[in-house]
């Protein structure tokens, strides 16, 4: 039986931040489904139902990526959510990211080999 790979949703305004989550997680063995705004990412979570989310903080407003966290809670979203965020040393000093439903922060700009190492310890083995 084939092993099928995990989907990894990344939603962002910045198609070069999506290549390069895309480069990485690829490159991690991951299937990536990328949005850039948060209304195509809801759309996407619905039809890929995905196994983990990477989601900007600021997008088309300051605010979108905590709305869109907490659009996936409503829906019943169980799969751990990743903000992305340029702020994110301040984030995680100032909220308890948890509060709103975020297994973590990365910051911009991400580091590769810290992405792929969080998202395969957060990830079950397929």
């Amino acid at each position: 039986m084939k092993k099928s790979k995990s989907v990894i949703l990344c939603v962002d305004d910045d198609q070069d931040t999506l290549d390069i989550l895309r480069v990485a997680l690829e490159s991690g063995g991951f299937k990536v489904v990328e949005a850039l705004t948060g209304e195509q990412g809801l759309k996407k979570f619905k039809a890929e139902k995905p196994d983990l989310l990477i989601v900007d903080l600021m997008m088309e407003e300051v605010d979108t990526g905590t709305r869109f966290v907490t659009s996936l809670r409503a829906l019943g979203n169980a799969a751990p959510v990743f903000l992305l965020s340029s702020v994110g040393d301040s984030l995680s000093q100032q909220t308890d990211y948890s509060d709103i439903g975020l297994a973590g922060v990365f910051q911009k700009p991400i580091d590769p080999k810290t992405l792929l190492m969080t998202v395969k310890a957060k990830l079950p083995r397929k």
